[in-house]
């Protein structure tokens, strides 16, 4: 007897032997129950779902000697019939290859009698969606009142395609892609009863490959027993499907977040020498990123995948923002690889770009904020001339040369005024606050931060996104002691989040070198504000822009060409040059 392939042979004879799709059997045993038939049912799905296995085991539960039921006996003559493919009133169609609406016509002139033998009369057309546009229309009376001993049962997988005529006159199920334990477990099921080794890793990496197709995972099982030799085992499964094992993956994981590109390109050669498909390769890496960032933003969800461990480790050594970015640039490798030289060079720059486009370490807290000592808070003045120490008041404003034009027409309140020496108490802390190092007791450090360098001083600035923004668009109003009061504008506002403002003071303490605290200043108190970064580019532009202008207005070959053509210059369409 010739060897019968899987597909055939564990094909369910019963809606008990179905895998998944429950939510279509529930409304076909309770139909069948309840003797609440219709009379034509649209079964749609990707290939190899079970469209015509559920219509063949709803056409035996209609004509079951024992009686329509939602369990047909499977022992009476129509029911084996059916299994064999050679029941008279069951006729099956296959429209991709009738499509003539003459073969259609000739298929109706049959419905008006009776079935020989069975209960119903069963159509079962399989692809109904190839069938033209004549044969729709020569169908759809006879679909909408057929005579009461015929059923239709159609197979699509591609219901979009079939006119809305159709489909209204049909009960539609959609059936679902299987998903992967169900498939897994299956395959475990069937080579149990057929007394075959295997290795569970070997059936997880077929369900993958069946992309949610049973049919197609059969398929992939036989290939692998014939592959291995009477076994199904991992590395015959990864060789036959040109994948890639676990650790190969979490190897090639672990290399990019050390950034190590000696390990990476050692990992592309053992995968070329082993012949592994560089395209399958990627889908494994895109779904090891995809799960990667799942478990970063659900740290307790449950996982089905065996390698989850290894995952849950790596989703914790990378950060959110670089994953996102190497699945972003895995993506794109994977739909240039057909245009590279070869598919281990499209990988191998695909790995080299992860590295040289990731994005640069968030410091450390050390790096961060350089923290200042705490001076003790200054002592008041006797009649003596204080100490350089003690000389600066709280309320002093930072050390620049509008504050020492102003100093000596603010003395101190304390200070008895004394004629001659009345200088000395605002001029002394001047200079001594000039020499003071940063830091020491009692004397805050000079800070280099004015109206006129602030813009030089944020143009410097490595921010990002959102902090640069607020950055550009902030004008300093003035700085008091270690707090930066800056200006921005109302419309502007949504600019200022809490996190965007910590990475902007952040970043100016560690480029002042002290610790600073920012402060938005209310739009009556922004005056005498500096101007913004933003500001200043876009004068710049402007600037730039009516240079330009000017330059074409004057030039002596355009005006020539306006004289000689009646031209006119369209301004909007001048662009300076950088």
């Amino acid at each position: 007897m010739s060897y019968l392939v899987l597909a055939r042979k564990w094909r369910p004879k019963s809606f008990a032997e179905v895998v998944g799709q429950q939510h279509v059997l529930r409304a076909l045993i309770n139909g069948l129950d309840q003797d609440r038939l219709h009379h034509a049912f649209l079964f749609s799905g990707t290939r190899g779902v079970g469209k015509t296995t559920l219509a063949r085991i709803l056409a035996k539960s209609l004509n079951c000697e024992q009686g329509v039921s939602s369990t047909p006996c499977g022992e009476c003559q129509s029911c084996i019939e059916i299994d064999n493919g050679r029941f008279v009133d069951l006729i099956e169609v296959d429209a991709a290859s009738r499509t003539k609406v003459d073969d259609t016509r000739e298929l109706l002139d049959n419905v008006q009698y009776a079935p020989s033998r069975g209960r119903y009369k069963v159509y079962l057309i399989d692809e109904v969606h190839m069938l033209s546009g004549h044969s729709f229309n020569a169908l759809l009376k006879t679909l909408e009142e057929p005579p009461p001993h015929v059923k239709f049962l159609f197979a699509t997988t591609d219901p979009q395609k079939l006119p809305v005529t159709i489909l209204s006159r049909c009960l539609q199920f959609n059936l679902r892609r299987l998903e992967l334990p169900q498939i897994s477990d299956h395959l475990a099921f069937i080579l149990q009863q057929e007394n075959i080794q295997f290795e569970t890793e070997a059936l997880t990496q077929i369900a993958r490959a069946a992309d949610g197709s049973m049919r197609d995972a059969l398929s992939l099982l036989d290939q692998a027993i014939a592959f291995g030799g009477g076994e199904v085992s991992s590395d015959t499964v990864f060789q036959m499907l040109g994948s890639i094992s676990q650790q190969q993956l979490t190897l090639l994981l672990h290399a990019l977040q050390q950034q190590d590109a000696k390990a990476l390109l050692a990992q592309s050669a053992e995968l070329a020498a082993l012949g592994r498909d560089f395209g399958v390769v990627f889908d494994y890496m895109l779904a090891a990123l995809q799960h990667i960032a799942t478990l970063q933003l659900v740290p307790d969800m449950e996982s089905t995948e065996s390698s989850s461990a290894e995952l849950k480790e790596l989703a914790q050594l990378f950060d959110a923002e670089t994953v996102q970015l190497l699945y972003q640039i895995a993506l794109h490798g994977k739909r240039d690889l057909s245009w590279a030289a070869d598919p281990q060079s499209g990988f191998e720059m695909t790995l080299l770009r992860m590295l040289s486009f990731r994005p640069a370490p968030p410091p450390t807290e050390s790096e961060e904020t350089a923290p200042l000592k705490k001076s003790p808070p200054p002592s008041k003045p006797a009649v003596t001339p204080p100490p350089v120490s003690q000389a600066t008041p709280p309320e002093t404003p930072p050390i620049t040369e509008a504050a020492v034009k102003t100093a000596p027409a603010a003395p101190r309140p304390e200070t008895p005024p004394i004629d001659q020496a009345a200088p000395a108490p605002v001029t002394q802390p001047v200079t001594a606050a000039n020499d003071a190092e940063p830091g020491s007791a009692g004397q805050r450090p000079d800070l280099d931060l004015t109206p006129d360098n602030w813009t030089r001083i944020i143009a410097e600035l490595k921010l990002s996104a959102l902090t640069r923004q607020l950055a550009e668009n902030s004008a300093l109003v003035r700085v008091e002691q270690q707090a930066v009061h800056l200006s921005l504008s109302p419309e502007l506002a949504h600019l200022a989040t809490d996190k965007s403002k910590k990475r902007l003071c952040d970043a100016l303490s560690t480029k002042l070198g002290q610790e600073l605290k920012l402060v938005f200043a209310e739009p009556a108190d922004v005056q005498d504000a500096g101007p913004t970064l933003a500001v200043e580019r876009a004068a710049l532009a402007a600037e730039k822009q009516q240079q330009a202008v000017d330059a074409i207005n004057n030039d002596p070959a355009v005006e020539i060409i306006k004289n000689t053509f009646n031209a006119r210059i369209i301004e909007q369409s001048i662009k300076p040059i950088d």
